[in-house]
């Protein structure tokens, strides 16, 4: 937390203890201060003075065993909820969003227990609830949409933890869906945190099996035929040396351009979506050895000059 925060807390608890004390403050007359603290008591109960005070050793003991007591059955609930859904996507997914509802519920379960036992008069604070919640109503639009729109998510499946998705033209492996936000870390370390709202027109890469390809040109000089030729004859060595990135033999697809220098060839290997790169990388490398290994040619631009007569 940052030292600026940290003031302002100092500063606001400050004030809150002024406030729940007026005797503190010299200048509010003895009339007035009886009239605030008789008010604040209302209220805050205990916590406001009285006979019993805030500085009740019982009560401040009584309120840090509750939070110890809801901090253990979170801890507790939370384990075992994701012991239960370890290694599994789907389950892994489902495991956030119960944990995330677990930590909001135990908050304000700890929160209304500790003011109980510290003496606040609740009922009146639950007795002005409906104006607070038509107020909180109106400024937790996002809040509200946010939570809705990720138990969407979750329940209609359209991606899980650890799936490979591409939102915008950020491409990443999700790596949580709570209530509010959807966090994706790209292949360099790099988080992007989302709204779950504002997520649209996402692509989920690691559904089905992913495909890269080679492009490759050879020489209008070279036979097509004696090329296909080669590459079929080797085409079950080039996956027995790539077996832990490719997920199948790579597939001649055929002439896929006549470009200006060269006839060019496709090449195409099934492969993860984690592993989509390293698969063309490897690809790109084993046609260059083959060709080189087989005398065929690789053209680079060439420009022809007629002369005028």
């Amino acid at each position: 937390m940052k030292s600026k925060n940290v003031l302002k807390i100092i500063i606001l608890v400050l004030v809150f203890i002024a406030l729940i004390n007026p005797q503190w403050i010299p200048f509010i007359p003895a009339g007035t201060q009886n009239a605030i603290a008789t008010e604040m008591q209302k209220t805050f109960g205990s916590i406001a003075g009285g006979k019993a005070g805030i500085f009740n050793p019982a009560k401040l003991v009584t309120a840090v065993a509750a939070v110890l007591a809801v901090w253990i059955a979170t801890t507790v609930i939370c384990t075992v909820t994701e012991k239960v859904c370890a290694n599994k996507k789907r389950s892994m997914t489902v495991a956030g969003l119960i944990i995330s509802v677990i930590r909001v519920i135990a908050v304000i379960a700890g929160g209304v227990w500790v003011l109980g036992i510290m003496g606040v008069n609740l009922a009146g604070i639950f007795a002005s609830l409906g104006i607070v919640s038509l107020i909180i109503g109106f400024g937790a639009q996002s809040l509200i949409e946010d939570s809705i729109t990720g138990i969407f998510i979750i329940f209609e499946g359209h991606y899980n933890i650890g799936d490979i998705i591409i939102l915008d033209d950020f491409r990443g492996t999700v790596k949580q869906i709570s209530m509010r936000t959807t966090t994706i870390e790209d292949i360099g370390g790099n988080l992007k945190i989302v709204n779950n709202s504002d997520i649209r027109n996402i692509r989920n890469r690691s559904v089905n099996i992913s495909a890269t390809t080679c492009d490759i040109g050879i020489s209008y000089d070279q036979s097509i035929i004696e090329v296909e030729k080669v590459i079929a004859e080797n085409i079950e060595k080039m996956y027995e040396r790539n077996q832990d990135v490719w997920e199948s033999a790579p597939e001649y697809v055929g002439v896929n351009a006549l470009a200006d220098s060269a006839v060019v060839i496709r090449m195409l290997v099934r492969t993860t979506e984690n592993n989509i790169f390293a698969a063309q990388r490897r690809l790109n490398r084993e046609m260059k050895i083959l060709f080189d290994e087989n005398n065929i040619e690789i053209p680079f631009a060439q420009v022809v000059v007629h002369n005028a007569k």
